[in-house]
């Protein structure tokens, strides 16, 4: 399916319809696929389900926000005019409320997750966008959470120069 995405293609509105779901086993499948068939959406069906996409990053499980985030980079290089809009989406993960299944420790694992989206499309992005993601980063340093911490000095390390 990610080697070859039009080939599921025909049946996005399925997979958009699986958001719905009681489900979360199959929300997550869900967000990864229509992620991967951003490559081949033609008709920009995601453009219009965008908003319930990133909706998921305000669910209290981390696996659904980490789901979330972990496939902003392949929406990012899909459709590089909504780069602005993913990466304030992505940033909202510091402001997100605790729950028992989503912990100050599951927090830092998805702003983890965050810095490794961000590599993936960081040299697409406007300056605003650079410098706000700049400034996330740069927060994560001294994180109690050793491999965020490492994530954050090779990303600045990789990036600023």
């Amino acid at each position: 399916m990610q080697k070859y995405p039009q080939s599921l293609y025909h049946y996005i509105d399925s997979f958009i319809d699986l958001l719905d779901s009681d489900y979360r086993i199959l929300v997550w499948n869900a967000l990864t696929v229509i992620a991967n068939l951003c490559a081949v959406d033609v008709n920009k069906k995601f453009d219009v389900i965008l908003d319930k996409y990133y909706s998921f990053l305000d669910n209290p499980f981390m696996v659904t926000v980490a789901n979330v985030v972990g496939n902003s980079g392949k929406i990012a290089l899909a459709k590089p005019y909504l780069i602005p809009r993913i990466t304030n989406e992505i940033l909202r993960v510091e402001e997100l409320s605790t729950t028992p299944h989503l912990t100050e420790e599951c927090k830092r694992v998805v702003a983890q997750t965050a810095i490794d989206c961000f590599n993936v499309f960081f040299n697409k992005m406007d300056a605003e966008s650079k410098a706000k993601v700049l400034l996330f980063v740069k927060r994560q340093l001294g994180s109690s959470r050793s491999t965020l911490n490492s994530k954050a000095q090779l990303f600045l390390k990789k990036w600023v120069k």
